[in-house]
């Protein structure tokens, strides 16, 4: 974790990101994923590029599988892009930053 994300699980989940009056995006992995950890230095980037405008957490996919479950991820990396409480965007698999970027602009403003 880096100071601009924050890691969630089934405890949290409902008061940090579906809660949340700011739009939230929620990073699906597991640390044994090669291609979480690719993923992750463009999350780290997006999290401080948009601070203040969007919140992004963590959930290892392992340890909350229950989180997981209750959104139908099934396989990681997956973003979730959360406004208002509700999913809003869903990108599968390792992405391009631009790709992210433009999928989560509209729901930014």
């Amino acid at each position: 974790m880096s100071s601009h994300t924050f890691e969630v699980n089934a405890s949290n989940f409902q008061s940090e990101v579906l809660e949340s009056d700011t739009p939230v995006l929620v990073d699906f992995w597991a640390e044994w994923c090669g291609p979480c950890k690719m993923l992750a230095p463009l999350v780290e980037q997006i999290a401080s590029e948009y601070a203040g405008k969007l919140k992004v957490a963590k959930v290892d996919a392992d340890a909350s599988p229950d989180v997981a479950m209750a959104y139908k991820v099934m396989s990681i990396p997956t973003l979730i892009l959360f406004k208002s409480g509700q999913p809003v965007e869903t990108l599968v698999g390792y992405q391009p930053k631009d790709k992210i970027t433009n999928k989560l602009a509209p729901h930014l403003s």
